[in-house]
């Protein structure tokens, strides 16, 4: 583990009570680990954005496995990209509705043509990206 340091930081009194009801809101110990939290989360997003490396993520659907093909086409469109698909998890919502959680790592464009792909697909209600890194730059 590396050695912690320590930095002193300038802030308004406005802006340090909203970030002191952030930190109890999100049930954070102290400012410290929610301003390394913060961090590490502006590095994921710019890795994401800056580069093409490997990133890992989850992209989380919900459809109607009701719709004409759907399950056809999201089933294919999976094993077109099975080297980017680590695992995944279906779960029924209710009757109709099925939520379905892929986790993937890989290129970034890969991952997001991926992602890009399944949201298109006709029947599908809501599909996103949790964007997440290999770790290897934090």
């Amino acid at each position: 583990m590396d050695v912690l340091k320590r930095f002193g930081v300038s802030i308004e009194g406005s802006l340090l009570k909203k970030f002191d009801d952030f930190i109890e809101k999100h049930s954070y110990k102290n400012r410290s680990e929610a301003i390394r939290d913060l961090i590490r989360k502006e590095l994921v997003d710019e890795e994401w954005v800056k580069s093409d490396g490997k990133v890992a993520g989850a992209i989380v659907m919900v459809y109607d496995h009701h719709q004409r093909e759907l399950m056809d086409n999201l089933i294919n469109i999976q094993h077109d990209y099975q080297k980017n698909i680590i695992s995944s998890q279906h779960i029924h919502l209710d009757h109709d509705l099925c939520l379905e959680v892929i986790i993937v790592r890989g290129k970034i464009g890969e991952v997001c043509q991926l992602e890009s792909k399944l949201k298109a697909t006709k029947g599908v209600k809501h599909a996103s990206l949790a964007k997440s890194t290999l770790g290897k730059k934090i």
